[in-house]
């Protein structure tokens, strides 16, 4: 049961960290950097478990949380200066510019979440956003776009249909 336990653990304590796509290389190299430190840490946990020491478990444990949280302050940190923020005050400041008339597609309007998979037909190059700079979205990550959806704008991997992000009512 120990061995069990210490195994789920370790498997849940390895489980990858995702994180957007990269806003500067600075932040990028801080970003490895600090995902390069919790492997270190994790495998560290992973000998302390082999050795049994609780005392080690415990410091290496700590340790595992303190790179964690270095890595989600430096993701947040980026999200910050590219976050999904800085288009609302773009937004609110040039409404013109996001006013694009009544826009419909010739399928229905569906409410998409992050983490499904959506057909071609719905984000096809006469969707996409090729200017999202324009409108102060993130920058899309490599084999990422920008699609239009009715007032809503879709992040989606065009590699496997899925989508990755989705901003509602991003048009007026």
């Amino acid at each position: 049961m120990r061995k069990l336990m210490m195994t789920a653990l370790i498997a849940a304590v390895a489980m990858p960290v995702i994180a957007p796509a990269p806003a500067s290389a600075q932040s990028q190299g801080e970003i490895r950097r600090d995902r390069r430190d919790l492997r270190e840490e994790r495998r560290e946990l992973r000998d302390a478990y082999r050795r049994g020491d609780h005392r080690d478990i415990r410091e290496e444990r700590r340790d595992v949380r303190e790179a964690r949280r270095e890595l989600r302050e430096d993701i947040n940190d980026r999200n910050r200066r590219w976050g999904r923020d800085d288009w609302r005050g773009w937004r609110d400041r040039n409404r013109g510019l996001y006013a694009r008339g009544n826009w419909r597609a010739p399928f229905r309007y569906y409410s998409f979440r992050p983490g499904v998979r959506i057909a071609p037909t719905y984000w096809g190059s006469r969707y996409w956003i090729n200017d999202p700079w324009r409108y102060r979205l993130p920058p899309a990550g490599r084999y990422q776009r920008w699609v239009r959806h009715y007032n809503d704008v879709i992040l989606v991997d065009t590699r496997r249909g899925y989508v990755v992000d989705v901003i509602r009512g991003f048009y007026w």
